[in-house]
């Protein structure tokens, strides 16, 4: 590649042939030039991963090509460093504007956690038993004092004191849970039935429910979606994963190319119409339909977010940032809960869930676009009205301009606009395989977190705390919020390649013993003299499945991250869109052996315990990204080049050579057609001598 750029500079000129390098994508020599500000570490302490600079360009091939006009060469590279010297310019994350900016992407991870999670309530799967079966019998689980056993809880939600009128919602069938037809103020309930008896209800022609999840109504229980019209809740459960998958993938590439700003708000224009209409469904076909539009511009609103977060902030701010909307995001699945028992039936929440996003019409007016992408991009005439908008709210004197970005940006604003697809991507040498081993990672991750948490809800696990909806879910989220917390002090100090390869390490070391050790335990077990019995299977079972949920988070919320920083900003969005969609394929494994009884499970487990190796391996061909600038265009995002996990001791020669440190062999051919031996000052290695 280097012997190649050489040749060009020596014989530059209109016949020239395009380079071996130019045909798999790489930029010519005038346009690799743009990545040499981001050559070093943009602070201390930077993890041993650099943007190696380019050698600098002979002046033969600096100047444009004698067939283009003025206007192809690359801009100013002033411009072109945003980390460096715009961002600095602004003031950082110090200016009061770019703050309130943060806070504003910060405070839609709220409503974004209820929608994520509302599908553990509005299609909770409930006992079930035939209507009228133990009528007249005694309220089955009042002890003498008149309060439920804990075990009656789990599995009865009472009527409500208040009763909810659904009539303008559409709602039809009995609100309440088993009340009887002789309508007093406590009615006679009848006695719910264990889990193992729901079969057997299968031959009436009306249920009652007793739902767990602290509403009186849900879909299941509205449509009555049990026994041969159970797969329709999976399909249900299908339709919002979709949704989602499709707008990542869509709404990245169109972000890509007309803007974040404009993306978020169609968005949020249109979860507001699918959202409330999701509320006003009169049967399963119409809710899977609307919840999967649902999904699908909740897409956009949680993809735009997380790179107008990411674009916002400086190199050593960017983690904890992302890290502070996480936790935001988590403390909406906390209140859940709570939000679903106060609204009592599942229209109520449904709407209650998608109404906050009527705030978000504001951002229409307060809300810019992204300057670092204008700046990428090339729109310097939009990004010159914005910088002054950023001065005049921040209230800065245009002369703290020290750089001269101003002067810079006013002889660039004819430029045209420079935007770039996504698929440009296929024809990089190192971006795409960054970008798939984090697409791998994130599917791993996800993917086998339902392999975890299965094994620890699962009916084969008798713990009776773990018997409970309400420790069920409250468990899962305490093992999320763990995660996160130790992401943050892990990433800390290992970095982010580092990091994701220990959480990694941990997630395929659970997820082996758990198949392994199990099955030797359960073998020794049957024998009388071993003193195992199935209790210490079950916490061995319990302890691996915490621990691979706790890792495998870590692992799923790192990739995306991950794939954030090391993709350039001309085509963030798209690269985020794919590791997202894949992190969507991992969770839609769940529904899917879930809608098959369960059947492939344990082939499933091991599918994903064999991509956790692969991917460890994977992981080491990662570049480091901790306190390095952003990449802006493919060149940058091409040249992330790869470091070792240790520095080199002092005194050793590392085995690849930087591109700075790669030496001239353009001349070897030339000499060796002029005479027959080498030329005096050339060793036996073809190395010329000093």
């Amino acid at each position: 590649m280097a012997i190649d750029r050489r040749r060009e500079a020596a014989g530059g000129g209109p016949g020239r042939q395009p380079s071996p390098a130019e045909e798999n994508g790489s930029l010519p020599p005038g346009d690799a030039a743009a990545s040499a500000p981001l050559g070093g570490r943009a602070g201390p302490g930077g993890g041993g991963g650099e943007i190696q600079p380019l050698p600098a360009p002979h002046p033969a091939a600096a100047g444009p090509h004698p067939g283009c006009s003025s206007a192809a060469a690359a801009p100013s590279l002033l411009l072109l460093d945003y980390d460096g010297s715009v961002l600095p310019f602004l003031g950082g994350l110090g200016g009061g504007y770019q703050k309130t900016l943060v806070l504003l992407t910060w405070i839609p991870a709220l409503f974004i956690g209820f929608s994520q999670f509302s599908d553990s309530f509005l299609l909770d799967q409930p006992n079930f038993w035939c209507r009228g079966a133990g009528k007249g019998a005694e309220l089955a689980g009042v002890t003498a004092t008149g309060r439920w056993d804990a075990g009656d809880v789990a599995n009865w939600t009472s009527p409500p004191t208040t009763p909810f009128s659904t009539a303008s919602w559409g709602a039809a069938g009995n609100l309440s849970n088993g009340s009887g037809a002789d309508g007093g103020d406590t009615p006679p309930l009848p006695s719910p039935p264990d889990k193992g008896d729901n079969a057997s209800n299968c031959d009436c022609h009306a249920w009652d429910y007793g739902i767990r999840t602290g509403l009186v109504q849900n879909v299941v229980s509205k449509w009555d979606l049990v026994c041969d019209n159970a797969w329709k809740v999976h399909i249900a459960k299908f339709s919002l994963l979709v949704g989602l998958i499709f707008g990542y993938l869509i709404t990245g590439c169109i972000a890509d190319w007309v803007g974040r700003r404009p993306v978020l708000l169609f968005s949020i224009i249109f979860i507001l119409i699918f959202g409330l209409t999701v509320a006003l469904s009169v049967n399963v076909t119409m809710f899977s339909t609307l919840r999967f539009f649902e999904g699908f511009c909740l897409a956009g609103i949680i993809l735009t977010l997380y790179a107008l977060r990411i674009e916002l902030c400086p190199p050593g701010k960017r983690f904890m940032i992302t890290m502070v909307a996480s936790f935001v995001a988590m403390a909406g699945q906390f209140l859940m809960p709570g939000l679903a028992a106060l609204c009592r039936d599942w229209q109520v929440l449904q709407a209650l869930i998608i109404c906050p996003f009527l705030l978000m019409l504001l951002y229409w007016s307060i809300f810019p676009e992204s300057l670092r992408w204008l700046m990428a991009t090339q729109q310097f005439e939009a990004a010159k009205k914005l910088i002054l908008h950023f001065t005049q709210k921040n209230c800065m004197n245009p002369e703290s301009d020290i750089k001269g970005v101003m002067p810079e940006l006013e002889k660039e604003l004819s430029r045209r606009p420079k935007k770039v697809c996504i698929v440009k991507v296929v024809g990089t040498r190192n971006l795409w395989k960054n970008i798939v081993v984090l697409c791998v990672n994130s599917l791993t991750g996800y993917g086998i977190h339902h392999c975890f948490a299965r094994s620890m809800m699962g009916h084969e696990v008798k713990v009776p705390l773990l018997e409970n909806f309400y420790a069920d879910y409250y468990t899962v989220a305490s093992i999320a919020l763990a995660s996160c917390l130790a992401m943050c002090m892990v990433v800390r100090f290992l970095g982010r390649r580092g990091g994701l390869l220990l959480f990694m390490i941990l997630t395929a070391l659970a997820s082996l013993l758990q198949l392994g050790l199990l099955n030797l335990i359960g073998k020794y077990s049957q024998h009388p003299d071993s003193g195992m019995s199935d209790s210490v299977k079950d916490k061995f079972s319990i302890t691996f499945s915490i621990v691979g949920m706790f890792a495998s988070h870590a692992v799923g919320s790192l990739s995306v991250f991950f794939c954030a920083e090391i993709t350039p900003t001309v085509i963030r969005c798209g690269g985020l869109g794919l590791v997202l969609a894949s992190a969507g394929f991992g969770m839609l494994t769940a529904p899917i052996i879930d809608l098959h009884n369960q059947k492939g499970y344990f082939l499933h487990h091991i599918i994903f315990a064999c991509c956790t190796l692969i991917c460890i391996i994977c992981i080491l061909l990662l570049p480091e990204s901790r306190n390095q600038n952003l990449p802006e265009n493919i060149s940058n995002g091409e040249h992330y080049t790869r470091q070792p996990l240790l520095p080199h001791k002092k005194g050793e020669q590392p085995l690849l050579l930087t591109n700075a440190e790669l030496k001239d062999y353009s001349g070897l051919h030339d000499a060796a057609t002029a005479g027959d031996g080498p030329p005096e000052n050339t060793t036996a290695n073809g190395m010329k001598s000093m």
